[in-house]
């Protein structure tokens, strides 16, 4: 695993999971693609087909990963299930 996958699941873990399993959802990294920048992440629980999970993901989730890993992230997807 990368560098960059390792910073990723580490922010994911320490910021993020425990906010997002407050509102009864869950959080987990998927995959890194360093050529596109692209992060995919996997949203359960009540995350998933919530319709403000759209908004914390781009709003929330993308921006923190740009500004603690500048340069390395482009955007954040997610794979609802």
């Amino acid at each position: 695993m990368d560098e960059v996958s390792k910073e990723i699941i580490d922010i994911l873990e320490n910021h993020i999971k425990p906010a997002v399993a407050a509102d009864g959802g869950n959080i987990a990294f998927e995959s890194y693609d360093e050529h596109s920048q692209t992060v995919k992440v996997l949203l359960q629980g009540a995350c998933s087909g919530c319709p403000s999970a759209t908004v914390t993901l781009k709003n929330g989730i993308e921006n923190l990963l740009k500004t603690m890993i500048p340069g390395k992230v482009a955007q954040v997807v997610a794979t609802n299930y």
